[in-house]
């Protein structure tokens, strides 16, 4: 298989290790240390890919994560597909599968290229709003053809193989990018001891270095770079992360990292290892080295096959071994433009010329191809390119001083690669992620990092210094900054002494001009990926689109997978002059994460499949499974649903184990119940701020209820929550509330009130509880303790330390059955032996273990709310009859209260909880059904509210239910209908919730 464009010799590649590659269905070869772009453009492919809306052919551009065009679909089997990985990021390995994304009936022959070129100027900017509005029958037919025409690659249809995992790390100094100022900083701030992480994308470091011939101290750079990664390596509080894009940088210099640890290798990672990791770092210091991207000029038909970035013509050959195309025009408006010329013809290729959009440019780099007899055009640009699967030729005319306008006869060149260079763009996308706004710097043509309120330092080309010794002492300022700011000493670094050249100043130049009109000249395109052409950003400006984020989603510019990273500070450029204003006062667009797209499997890491949602298993399970049990998840707990006997349907294992209950004992696992240990001397205070009840004169040994609002003053969850001691408490919280509840503890105690001395630590795993309830649970406890259980010496809302079962053990005297009830907390590892000496002892009292169900229609008898079944995030305390519950005596307001009080939270009419006792005793009104006042009303019926909780209850022999209805505490005995989908009313008279011992006697015998 021949290679026509690899050389013979040079580059970073390794000859003696050919490796295969399908692109499209036919076999390729490259040589490890490839990318899949270097090792295609070495076999002379040309069309990697149609454009978005014109279906134009398109080529290689860049060599990096800039990369517009080269979006391919990577996998050999249907289960290892990944779509839309860029090419030159991509490195190549033996066997590796891909394909183009779009084209029919292939890429080279796509019969939608013939749109682009017939009905091309019937879709400008926003034609898609304004086709597609009529006929609305149409609308299905319209989005079908859409969404067959849209997109990149496809989603596997199978499970993914591979594993994915996360971690967090935590640094003195997380520096981004390993070219030549990162690994001056990370140089520096190892030897100063620091705990290092520096992170880049490539798969070696070395950034700039490896693309060119520059030598430090008078060896060729690569020798520096070796030298200082191999030092690197010896420290142990330094994190060398290759393959490694930060992809995120938040608040509080928190920052992630994807990391792809085997995607160089195979399909398919190998046994034993993850294919990608997201690192989540935590940095006391961030230094960006991150670089900048080549800009190409915008000039007519750019995006035909053969065009590129100067930068990456070089890179190409330096690095790979690889001259894409034989015959090269270079266009620039800059010294670095002619680099690439002189690559080029090192490499023995033909050099056509270097066509400097300057007058006159006096610096080392020009001065170079001057004595190489390179043929230079000065003063001049390439105004159109001509081919169309690849360049055939350009033609070049002379243009004004300032750039706007062609003055000159135009000469037409023969060639096959066009290599431009606007100038560099300094990646600034991470600092501006924490919300910093960049500012625009005349001096190098491009946007600076702005002010940050994070604990950030820039090096290098991010600060527009493209020179390497500049890099250097950049990279060596910002490490010894970094050391003084974390409380360390600074380190001792030799720089190595780089190359200093000459370089002329830029020339401000984006788009350059044509003979005809922009809206009339050839397709110059600003935004490859996404079609978005000079000539639709003057069309979506005339249309009134004046703000650059409106231009930008109007003509849909930067809104591909790179994010605009070529295009868009020339897209800003063309819209400054349309609008007849400067790029500053344009302003710049809002970069957001991910700076270039990953796999959702590297963001849900090894929360997948079986770890997605963990199943969570009490002391008891398996009793409850040897004797049963069916189960409901809650919370991710498997919770006892009910212990149904054989032969019994669940109204009858209901109804048995709600009598068991009231007539003499039954006992549930309620090891699930939240529980979360607050300690500290500012507990107290912190209690009383987020329940709507006071908590300053709660005594040790007691326990009080509580609800929790939100911010709106909703009711989100309730518990009882018992002093330990003067200063510690231990909160019980819903089973599926127990993380928000937590959580909300954390953000209002970090966030709000940082100066309380409270903290939090959550123990739902490390008790189990067995509550036993009924008319007998207090002989049954007495069996099992020396302690006085009476009502005398355990009230009801008391706790006590003490022995149960030969076990310490926490027993709280609460309900939420309205019977007599002991929650019996002990040690997770000794939840199994109590469970088991309880049944053994109760077993003479006919202990019945019942499940979750039981226990909803046992505590729906006393009218008791479950948070998040009784309560949606729409109800108050005072809409729960639960105005008791609150206190407004605080001195400090309690989260909620100015909620509680919005004009919405006091009107009349509001839905209030009540009971509902239907007409027919043995109706049941199935939950969730809505409440009329007039059955016959025609539809839509006015709603009067809905139920929550209904049940049978075996106790009181008829259905009970409770629910909402608008001012429902003054409607007691009144009548409501329920009418259900079958046409059928169910009729229900309002009633007080607590339809079982209205007093409470029972629970407080």
């Amino acid at each position: 298989m021949t290679q026509q464009n690899r050389l013979t010799s040079g580059g970073r590649i390794d000859r003696s290790k050919p490796l295969t590659f399908t692109y499209n269905g036919k076999q390729y070869q490259g040589f490890q240390g490839d990318t899949l772009a270097s090792a295609m453009l070495a076999n002379g492919i040309n069309v990697v890919a149609r454009s978005f809306k014109y279906s134009r052919p398109r080529g290689i551009v860049a060599c990096g994560a800039e990369e517009p065009n080269a979006v391919l679909q990577l996998g050999a089997t249907e289960a290892t597909q990944v779509p839309n990985v860029r090419a030159t990021q991509q490195e190549l390995f033996d066997g590796l599968v891909s394909a183009s994304t779009n084209g029919w009936p292939s890429v080279d022959t796509d019969v939608m290229g013939l749109m682009g070129k017939v009905g091309g100027n019937m879709m400008p900017p926003g034609f898609y709003y304004k086709t597609f509005m009529f006929p609305q029958s149409m609308w299905h037919t319209y989005e079908s053809v859409i969404r067959k025409a849209a997109g990149l690659g496809r989603a596997p249809r199978e499970g993914d193989p591979d594993r994915y995992d996360s971690i967090n790390q935590h640094c003195d100094v997380m520096i981004v990018g390993a070219g030549p100022a990162g690994l001056a900083a990370a140089l520096t701030a190892a030897r100063g001891g620091a705990r290092v992480i520096i992170a880049d994308e490539q798969n070696e470091f070395g950034g700039s270095l490896l693309n060119g011939k520059e030598t430090l101290d008078g060896k060729p750079a690569a020798e520096w770079v070796r030298a200082v990664v191999e030092e690197l390596g010896t420290y142990e509080d330094v994190l060398m992360l290759p393959r490694s894009t930060v992809n995120g940088y938040h608040d509080h210099n928190f920052l992630t990292i994807h990391e792809r640890c085997t995607d160089h290798l195979a399909d398919i990672a190998p046994v034993n290892q993850v294919r990608q990791r997201m690192h989540r770092v935590r940095a006391k210091w961030v230094v960006l080295a991150t670089g900048a991207h080549e800009r190409p000029l915008v000039y007519a038909n750019n995006d035909v096959p053969g065009c590129m970035v100067s930068g990456a013509v070089s890179a190409y050959i330096n690095r790979y071994g690889v001259v894409p195309g034989n015959e090269l025009v270079v266009m620039t408006t800059n010294d670095y433009g002619y680099q690439a010329a002189l690559d080029w013809a090192d490499a023995g290729r033909k050099v056509v010329a270097i066509v400097d959009t300057r007058e006159a440019a006096v610096g080392d780099r020009t001065e170079a191809a001057r004595k190489r007899g390179l043929n230079i055009i000065s003063g001049s640009a390439v105004i159109e390119v001509q081919g169309s699967k690849r360049v055939t030729g350009v033609s070049v005319a002379a243009i004004s001083a300032s750039g706007s306008k062609v003055i000159g006869s135009v000469t037409k060149l023969k060639a096959d690669t066009v290599a431009s260079s606007g100038g560099w763009s300094p990646v600034i996308h991470l600092s501006c992620h924490t919300g910093s706004r960049p500012v625009w710097n005349e001096e190098i043509v491009g946007f600076l990092p702005g002010e940050t309120v994070q604990k950030q330092l820039t090096a290098g080309g991010i600060n527009g210094q493209y020179e390497t010794a500049a890099a250097l002492r950049e990279g060596f300022d910002a490490g010894q900054k970094a050391l003084v700011e974390v409380g360390l000493a600074a380190a001792e670094v030799v720089l190595p002494q780089a190359q200093m050249l000459k370089v002329a100043a830029p020339m401000s130049l984006f788009h350059v001009p044509h003979l005809k009109p922009t809206s009339q000249a050839p397709k110059q395109f600003v935004d490859y990926q996404t079609d978005v052409t000079a000539a639709g950003i003057e069309i979506a400006c005339r249309e009134g689109f004046e703000a650059i984020e409106h231009v930008k989603r109007y003509t849909a510019m930067g809104f591909g997978t790179d994010q605009g990273k070529l295009g868009n500070i020339n897209g800003m450029a063309v819209a400054a002059k349309a609008l007849n204003q400067s790029i500053p006062e344009t302003g710049t667009t809002v970069f957001r994460p991910n700076y270039t797209p990953i796999a959702f499997g590297a963001i849900a890491g090894s929360h997948s499949g079986a770890l997605f949602e963990p199943k969570r298993f009490t002391a008891m399970h398996k009793w409850h499974v040897e004797h049963g049990a069916e189960f409901e998840d809650v919370g991710q707990w498997k919770r006892p649903w009910y212990f149904p006997k054989a032969g019994e349907t669940m109204q009858q294992t209901l109804n048995r184990e709600c009598l068991a209950v009231r007539n003499s004992i039954g006992i549930l696992d309620a090891s699930t119940l939240g529980k979360i240990d607050i300690q500290g001397k500012d507990a107290r205070e912190f209690l009383g701020r987020v329940y709507t009840n006071a908590w300053a004169k709660l005594a040790v040994g007691k326990c009080r209820y509580g609800l929790m609002c939100g911010e709106d003053g909703m009711v989100f969850d309730d518990g009882v929550t018992a002093c330990l001691g003067e200063n510690h408490f231990v909160m019980t919280t819903t089973t599926g509330g127990a993380a928000h509840v937590y959580e909300w503890l954390e953000i209002y105690h970090q966030t709000e009130w940082p100066e309380l001395e409270v903290y939090f630590n959550t123990v739902t795993d490390h008790w189990s509880t067995a509550t036993i309830t009924g008319p007998n649970s207090r002989k049954l406890l007495a069996e099992l303790t020396d302690y006085d259980v009476s009502n005398e010496n355990f009230k009801y809302m008391d706790w006590k330390q003490i022995t149960v079962a030969g076990v310490p053990a926490r027993v709280f005297r609460i309900s939420f059955t309205g019977e007599l009830s002991f929650e019996i907390n002990v040690q997770a590892n000794y939840g199994m032996h109590v469970w088991e000496k309880l049944h053994e002892a109760g077993e003479k009292y006919g202990l019945t273990p019942y499940g979750t169900e039981t226990m909803h229609i046992l505590r729906a008898e006393k009218g008791f709310i479950i948070a998040g079944q009784d309560t949606d995030g729409s109800v108050h305390p005072y809409d729960l009859g639960m105005g008791w519950c609150v206190s407004n005596q605080k001195p400090f307001s309690y989260i909620g209260k100015r909620g509680m009080n919005r004009s919405d939270c006091t009107r009349e009419n509001r839905k209030q909880m009540v009971g509902l006792k239907t007409k027919d005793p043995k109706q049941v009104i199935p939950e969730g059904s809505q409440a009329v006042l007039d059955p016959k009303a025609p539809v839509p019926m006015p709603l009067e509210g809905h139920v929550t909780s209904s049940y049978w209850s075996e106790n009181l022999g008829h259905s009970i239910a409770m629910g909402f209805i608008k001012g429902g505490l003054d409607k007691m005995g009144e009548t409501v209908y329920y009418p259900q989908a079958d046409g059928t009313v169910i009729e229900a008279e309002i009633c007080s919730p607590i339809f079982f011992d209205p007093k409470g006697e029972r629970q407080n015998v």
